[in-house]
């Protein structure tokens, strides 16, 4: 990759870690504010969602530095909705994902050609978010019930 693209590479990437970090507090907290009957099951799936976005983030660092950048020292700013109903949660959960997506998308469109590695992280990245989109999506479908 010539300069110009590598510095695009790096600014997508910290991007990446920033949305990842803020999933690690907006997932903790979401962890914490879980009430009723499917606390236990949904606290747990939150906890294990912060520990994910800890290791995308960490990952995203990795390759940043790995190009010779500096790894991005800030997160996303997250807005508190105040809503933390356990379907008002999943719904933001839902969003955020997609969200993920989307700069996973924008960062393989970018490396497409340029680096078989950061194009098949960017793959896989995209892959698991897609993956946590969809079981996000089912679990709603049981309060879409209620």
């Amino acid at each position: 990759m010539n300069n110009n693209k590598t510095n695009e590479v790096m600014e997508i990437l910290n991007k990446i870690m920033e949305y990842e970090l803020s999933g690690v507090v907006r997932y903790t907290h979401y962890a914490l504010m879980i009430t009723g009957r499917d606390r236990l099951s949904l606290a747990q799936f939150f906890k294990d969602q912060a520990s994910e976005s800890l290791l995308h983030a960490q990952e995203a660092g990795e390759i940043v530095t790995g190009l010779g950048g500096h790894p991005s020292l800030k997160i996303q700013i997250i807005e508190e909705s105040n809503k933390h109903s356990t379907i008002d949660l999943l719904n933001e959960s839902s969003e955020h994902e997609k969200a993920a997506v989307g700069l996973y998308k924008l960062l393989l469109d970018i490396v497409k050609d340029e680096s078989i590695y950061i194009e098949e992280y960017a793959r896989g990245m995209i892959k698991a978010e897609e993956m946590h989109a969809i079981e996000v999506s089912k679990m709603l479908k049981d309060y879409a019930d209620a």
